[in-house]
């Protein structure tokens, strides 16, 4: 009997195709990948692409930033465009909204030279109007965009442990989570474009909501005549409990390996929470959520930028409020 046919081809023929398929991405997936933003996230998140063995074509506004990867054998570029004629899948860490809006839409940016079909990642954190905004203009051009904003700071993308918030179309996802793996331990779908940015910034509001909170509970329990590492320790088995307390606290002396350890240096700058707590102002108002703890945390934020805590990590809100209760 005859061997069966599938539109004209032999039984057997799709098992075959599928095959060469799976084969293909396989060696594709370490085609280049381009990362624009070399900055305190972007360098070792880029750093653990290269340990994953990715070939990295770079660029960072600053030529500095990228001396150490060409030491690492990664290619570097003049402009984002140039990242974008190279590589076809792209990652970009960047400080704010308008840095971004520069890379992609500029007189030099991506999309002046992006492939039909690839894939840009965009991991800053910035306003969801402005993803949304971007993904349409990255789809005029064939090509896909995602919002994956991450959690977990500097330490976490040393360790490849940040978490990726994921928002665009779901077909994409998983192309999209081979390289957010090797740079974090959750990559989390959380809908359409511009999800990924929503739950990033809900994340912060309530990270800093609960870093003041921190700080003022350590301070009042120390001007009581608590000892702060007791306190701490009271705090870590109650129903206190928080990130803030037991993983990041704000308190010099009662943890090492934090920014209180170190006089409050490296971590997230006060100017970045500052920038994402106005991010979820904004996003309350269009929505009209009330969020007055959020917006309170706003001002404070704003207030230690004011008095030179811009450049310090922010849970410098401890010596911020310990300066403050002398005045």
């Amino acid at each position: 009997m005859a061997a069966a046919v599938v539109r004209g081809r032999p039984a057997g023929w799709w098992r075959w195709h599928r095959r060469v398929m799976v084969c293909s991405r396989t060696m594709a997936s370490k085609t280049p990948v381009g990362f624009i933003g070399l900055g305190n996230m972007g360098n070792p998140m880029a750093k653990n692409l290269v340990k994953h063995g990715y070939p990295v074509i770079a660029y960072d506004v600053f030529p500095e930033a990228c001396k150490e990867f060409q030491d690492l054998g990664a290619q570097v570029t003049e402009s984002p465009a140039d990242v974008a004629e190279r590589a076809d899948r792209i990652i970009t860490m960047l400080p704010s909204s308008p840095n971004v809006r520069e890379v992609y839409t500029g007189a030099n940016g991506i999309l002046k030279k992006v492939k039909k079909g690839s894939l840009l990642i965009d991991s800053s954190t910035i306003d969801p109007a402005v993803s949304k905004e971007l993904a349409k203009a990255v789809e005029k051009m064939g090509a896909v965009f995602m919002d994956a904003p991450v959690s977990g700071g500097v330490g976490a993308a040393r360790a490849g442990n940040l978490t990726f918030m994921v928002g665009g179309v779901e077909q994409e996802f998983n192309a999209a989570k081979e390289l957010l793996t090797c740079m974090g331990s959750n990559v989390i779908y959380c809908g359409e474009v511009g999800t990924g940015q929503a739950a990033k910034i809900c994340n912060n509001m309530l990270l800093a909501i609960s870093m003041i909170g921190t700080a003022e509970t350590m301070n009042l329990g120390i001007r009581l005549g608590l000892d702060p590492k007791l306190l701490a320790k009271i705090l870590n088995m109650s129903s206190g409990r928080c990130w803030s307390s037991d993983t990041y606290n704000p308190v010099p002396g009662v943890m090492e390996g934090v920014p209180s350890a170190n006089n409050y240096q490296g971590g997230f700058g006060t100017t970045l929470m500052a920038k994402d707590l106005g991010l979820a102002q904004i996003s309350a108002t269009n929505s009209m959520t009330p969020v007055p703890l959020g917006s309170q945390a706003h001002q404070i934020y704003r207030m230690m930028c004011a008095k030179g805590y811009a450049l310090k990590d922010f849970s410098a809100v401890f010596q911020f409020l310990r300066e403050e209760e002398t005045l």
